[in-house]
């Protein structure tokens, strides 16, 4: 194993003040477990899980409550032990609407409740590739980074296709949130673990840990743990450059590879990108038995009273992880779940956590501008910011005059929503928003369409 400097450099990129100072330095802190917990059936990316319980049946913890319901879809597990209060629709860290299971983890065992069966563990070394993946599956892991695809469909390459590298993604650019950089610092033993099952579930690819320059900290770990690994393993050391964290440019600063453009994923260029909190969680599933129940969430921001990283049970309310933070420091002006740059506002703390909430910030008036979107002034600068080499000026015209067809036609569906052409604006225009809007616009329209063909195929 040894360490490298990155010698591939993507073109774009911004640098945003990162603010990690505030929580980097808090070690990892346990939730007591809260009275309710709010569990979504949609956690992941792809189709809801199909909800198993109904009102009034009291679940154990790792209890199936929702099965996986297609193919790109996850499984979901009770968290906790307690009692379904109710079933109903609930607003997600993104802003829409899922059926979640509300548990009151309060509520007395009746007599006669079965114990959960738990999931046994296996030894790694003598298992075999079918029963390694299907543990994964199980245990309900899906990428833990924020897209939240389901992680047994990309550790199982479809015929002709082959992982020949393997790439941890420990960039963690997002300003603020430093979950995944304690991740590394306090459980790099249990990364190492995880990237063994997964070189055997893959069938041997080389490996390369992406940690960007400012986390020393997290590289140091890294490596004692690594020290002794055999095969091709680096530790690829990124400048620090947002968005780092994109597996497209990781891929390209890690082995110098790129990725073509949709719908080509980063198998067919022989590469698997895993988050290093999802590493960690397939070890803990492989090893312990233990299904994806809590994640380390970074609760962050100047109008909380104190920052922390903390580990809470999927469904925690937003509203719990700032009380364990001690309340707020002043009323914010802005709640962001997520980082600031590709994270979403929202209006209400009552919203519970998922597998991929990576942070919560709370922000007063003096971190939030206020502006007005003004028109564009033709300056390039979101061409220079943009990683992926679109011209975003031209996309955010072409939607203003609701012409999705020449927002599709300047590429628009290779956007990543990272949010460096709306950072840059000097006219602060809501370029990210203008992209997303017509992603969603095309993607309506591909379905209609596919629907369309499937019944005249029908009759």
């Amino acid at each position: 194993m040894k360490t490298v400097k990155s010698p591939f450099h993507f073109k774009g990129g911004v640098h945003p003040d990162y603010n990690k100072e505030l929580a980097r330095d808090k070690a990892i802190e346990k939730l007591p477990l809260p009275a309710e917990l709010v569990v979504s059936m949609s956690q992941h990316l792809g189709a809801p899980a199909k909800c198993l319980v109904k009102v009034g049946d009291f679940v154990k913890r790792g209890q199936l409550i929702g099965e996986k319901n297609g193919f790109i879809s996850v499984c979901v597990r009770a968290p906790a032990d307690g009692k379904v209060k109710a079933i109903e629709k609930r607003l997600g860290p993104a802003g829409g609407k899922a059926d979640a299971v509300i548990l009151d983890t309060t509520a007395p065992a009746p007599e006669g409740v079965a114990a959960v069966e738990p999931l046994p563990p296996l030894d790694w070394k003598t298992a075999s590739r079918e029963d390694l993946l299907k543990r994964v599956e199980e245990a309900g892991i899906c990428g833990m980074g924020g897209a939240g695809f389901p992680t047994s469909v990309k550790l199982n390459p479809p015929p002709g296709k082959r992982c020949e590298y393997l790439v941890l993604n420990g960039a963690e650019c997002e300003p603020y949130l430093t979950a995944d950089f304690r991740v590394m610092l306090e459980r790099a033993d249990r990364i190492r673990l995880g990237v063994e099952i997964m070189r055997k579930i893959l069938g041997g690819p080389a490996v390369r840990i992406a940690v960007e320059a400012n986390k020393p900290e997290a590289i140091a770990a890294l490596e004692k743990a690594f020290a002794d690994i055999e095969g091709n393993v680096e530790i690829v050391v990124l400048p620090v450059l947002y968005p780092q964290g994109s597996e497209k440019h990781q891929i390209y600063a890690t082995v110098g590879r790129v990725v073509p453009e949709p719908p080509a994923l980063p198998i067919d260029v022989g590469c698997v990108v895993e988050n290093v909190g999802t590493v960690a969680a397939i070890a803990d599933a492989v090893e312990k038995g233990e299904p994806l129940l809590e994640r380390v969430t970074t609760v962050s921001g100047d109008a909380v009273v104190e920052p922390k990283n903390i580990l809470a049970p999927s469904g925690t309310k937003y509203s719990d992880l700032v009380a364990f933070c001690g309340g707020e420091k002043e009323p914010p002006a802005k709640v962001i779940s997520g980082g600031t740059m590709m994270g979403f506002a929202v209006s209400t703390l009552e919203i519970g956590t998922t597998k991929t909430t990576s942070g919560l910030l709370l922000l007063s008036r003096r971190k939030v501008f206020q502006y007005a979107s003004g028109a564009c002034i033709n300056c390039g600068r979101c061409l220079r910011a943009c990683p992926m080499g679109l011209n975003p000026a031209l996309i955010s015209k072409a939607v203003d005059a609701n012409d999705i067809k020449a927002a599709e036609d300047a590429h628009v569906m290779d956007c990543i929503e990272c949010g460096a052409c709306s950072f840059g604006c000097p006219a602060y225009r809501t370029i990210t928003q203008s992209c997303r809007r017509a992603k969603n616009s095309i993607r309506a329209r591909i379905a209609a369409e596919k629907a369309k063909a499937q019944a005249a195929a029908a009759k």
